[in-house]
């Protein structure tokens, strides 16, 4: 499957490349914001196979994770990995470190919503390294 394929069967548009956030991800990425209201934010991003976000952490405020297509993982600091469906929610708590990205053979999709709070910032850490992804089922 392609981007474009992913694209027509989704509801949600998947954006351009996400080159602003680059850094913090491997593999490639695609950003929709949408845009937001009174400090909640959301964006669409998409993850083609096998690509994650670094491990970071939001200080202050949280982040909800609504699944929208694919599948993905989830996965706090000191605990399991979380396979994600479609319509599945994950709650990430502030000052928790997480990371999260599509499976090593499906495209994924998550609405992200920023949870504002005065200050709030995120930092971006470590990446999710091969040998640990690809120990993923």
């Amino acid at each position: 499957m392609t981007i474009e394929e992913f694209e027509k069967e989704s509801t949600f548009k998947i954006g351009d490349k996400n080159t602003a956030f680059s850094k913090y991800f491997i593999g490639q990425s695609y950003l929709y914001p949408y845009g937001g209201v009174n400090g909640v934010n959301v964006a669409n991003v998409t993850f083609e196979p096998g690509c994650r976000n670094n491990w970071h952490i939001h200080h202050k405020g949280g982040q909800i994770l609504i699944c929208i297509k694919g599948e993905g993982y989830y996965q706090e600091w000191g605990h399991e990995v979380r396979k994600l469906h479609e319509g599945d929610i994950a709650f990430i708590k502030p000052e928790v470190k997480h990371w999260h990205g599509a499976t090593k053979d499906s495209y994924f999709s998550h609405l992200a919503i920023e949870v504002p709070a005065e200050g709030s910032t995120n930092e971006r850490l470590e990446e999710v390294n091969d040998n640990e992804y690809n120990k993923l089922n």
